[in-house]
């Protein structure tokens, strides 16, 4: 993400405050490893999730979010998909469109510690709860949702929703910001497990000392930038 906005705004210091929060999903996939994909599928379009490297963001023919993955392939030519690198955002999308999807052997190992067995047994306690999820989750617990949504529409749903009761679906701390937005409402996380320490090590601290010594600056190669520029930019044009 820093390096999107690094590539974004290149007139701007972009900053982040620990050099090892990465993203073990974007470490799924490498340059040479897509290279060889894109020599077996020539024809498929690639679309590259942004948790991804900012040099397979080179690589590829359109970035997505979880939010827009599914309008935005269903906009592209009728062609075979490679979609990377998280399978199961990837099978979610190929589930709501009629398009050959290609899937890349990634998974968000925070997401996939949601289990439906979890689901059901958090059912079962608060029989009266709506269960949300995100699309990083797996087949299987996706289909124990209410809906299925991505950070941003989760928020959005619990604003507009009846429910006083709800089951979320993805990384534990985004509760806090439920309550936060909805503080009438109760929730459940669907597993204690789904925590984040890659997201854990950006701390209110760390912000600030960054801040304070202007460290660490994101910087990412003119040539490797331009060519990611593209995908990036084709993401920004679909809501």
């Amino acid at each position: 993400m820093a390096e999107i906005a690094a590539i974004l705004s290149p007139q701007k210091k972009v900053l982040i405050p620990d050099k090892e929060a990465g993203c073990p999903l974007a470490d799924m996939v490498t340059t040479w490893q897509l290279r060889k994909k894109k020599e077996q599928y020539k024809d498929a379009i690639v679309v590259t999730y942004v948790n991804s490297p900012v040099e397979v963001k080179a690589e590829s023919d359109y970035c997505c979010t979880s939010a827009n993955a599914i309008n935005l392939v269903s906009r592209l030519p009728d062609k075979r998909i490679l979609f990377i690198p998280d399978k199961y955002l990837g099978s979610y999308v190929a589930s709501k469109v009629d398009k050959e999807i290609i899937l890349w052997e990634g998974y968000c190992s925070v997401h996939k510690k949601i289990s439906p067995e979890g689901i059901k047994e958090k059912k079962r306690r608060y029989p009266q709860a709506e269960v949300i999820v995100h699309p990083e989750c797996v087949p299987e617990v996706i289909s124990l949702a209410d809906g299925v949504f991505s950070t941003s529409g989760m928020c959005k749903y619990v604003r507009e929703s009846k429910a006083k009761e709800i089951i979320v679906g993805t990384e534990v701390g985004m509760i806090h910001r439920l309550k936060k937005e909805s503080p009438d409402k109760r929730f459940y996380p669907g597993s204690e497990e789904a925590v984040c320490l890659d997201m854990k090590k950006i701390s209110l601290e760390k912000i600030l000392w960054s801040l304070e010594e202007m460290s660490y600056q994101v910087k990412v190669k003119e040539d490797i930038a331009f060519r990611a520029r593209r995908a990036i930019d084709r993401m920004l044009e679909v809501n």
